[in-house]
């Protein structure tokens, strides 16, 4: 026999109801360090082009840090992608940025103005390069690139790192044997679709906003990076020790792909800042990473690999004091 519970009346209702809210405050309030005022102030986060991931995560990340931390002021600056963000933060024109490991790895070993400044707040999501023709192309490996229009992304992108490393694996020199265009994902897709280049090459998290309109139109194909390239680039130098042999998924552009996987390459992306910025902010800022994690990737899909476990490991860079503080306060 079920019990059967009195209902409360409307006074007995209004102290439970006030009880239940004192709970989640305190809940919130523990969540956050103890006793501290939010970080204020104004500081710089480098993004990239638009139409990128990086564009829309650092948009995303800062109307979360406005929750956060209300008097802190965040200015967005695009950019051409990863080796300008690295420049930016390592000389002080940014204090925030997202960049890919291989990029950071050769502003190290380049001696970059800086470098020794650079620190990681924490691992975020792969980006996977794609090589990306029109639907129909007779392209059908990075090889028959050669003598074709080929974007290869702006200068100081890391797609730029990229697309020439993986066609000097494939024999062709991205200066001499095809047409290099310093198109990126903001101009790529159009410029394909007006048959004013043959393909472009992007590397950007999964899948990509500034594909879609051509993804849902099936008016592109993908070109496969096979291992064997793969191979080839790891033997190129240091920074390609980055690069590991994965698969774009089946489910990144269902209208493009039709239930199948295309090889490709992957590399980690690092949300990085310098010693010299406050570690009390640092922290902050890798906790409101770390917990709106969902909130971000209802809306930027890779942001939903971002994980307290692996964003620790920022390889080739050592963590920041602040971030490496917080990853202290919450192991288990």
């Amino acid at each position: 026999m079920s019990k059967v519970f009195p209902r409360l009346g409307r006074r007995r209702a209004l102290p439970v109801a006030a009880a239940g809210a004192v709970v989640l405050g305190l809940l919130l309030w523990w969540l956050l360090p103890l006793g501290e005022k939010p970080p204020s102030g104004t500081i710089v986060f480098s993004t990239g082009t638009a139409s990128g991931v990086y564009q829309e995560y650092g948009e995303r990340l800062r109307s979360e840090l406005a929750k956060d931390m209300p008097g802190l002021k965040v200015k967005l600056l695009n950019s051409a992608g990863s080796q300008e963000n690295v420049q930016r933060v390592a000389t002080g024109k940014a204090d925030f940025t997202i960049a890919a490991a291989d990029a950071v790895e050769r502003y190290e070993l380049e001696h970059g103005s800086g470098a020794g400044r650079l620190r990681g707040v924490a691992r975020l999501y792969d980006d996977y390069a794609h090589l990306i023709v029109r639907s129909g192309s007779d392209i059908r490996s990075v090889a028959d690139l050669r003598h074709k229009r080929v974007a290869t992304g702006l200068p100081d992108s890391g797609v730029r790192l990229i697309a020439d490393r993986v066609l000097r694996a494939a024999g062709i020199d991205p200066h001499k044997d095809v047409t290099p265009v310093a198109d990126g994902i903001d101009t790529g897709p159009e410029q394909l679709q007006e048959n004013k280049i043959d393909a472009f090459f992007w590397s950007g998290g999964l899948p990509t906003k500034g594909l879609m309109p051509l993804a849902r139109k099936s008016a592109f194909t993908f070109v496969p990076i096979d291992s064997d390239l793969v191979a080839k680039l790891h033997s190129a130098g240091q920074e390609t020790r980055y690069y590991r042999a994965t698969n774009i998924p089946e489910s990144a552009y269902p209208a493009v792909q039709h239930g199948t996987e295309v090889p490709t390459i992957a590399v980690s992306n690092i949300l990085m800042t310098r010693t010299d910025v406050d570690p009390r902010l640092t922290e902050w800022v890798t906790r409101t990473v770390i917990k709106s994690r969902d909130g971000i990737g209802a809306h930027v899909h890779s942001a939903q690999l971002v994980d307290l476990r692996t964003a620790i490991y920022t390889d080739p860079l050592p963590l920041q004091e602040g971030a490496r503080r917080y990853y202290r306060s919450v192991k288990p």
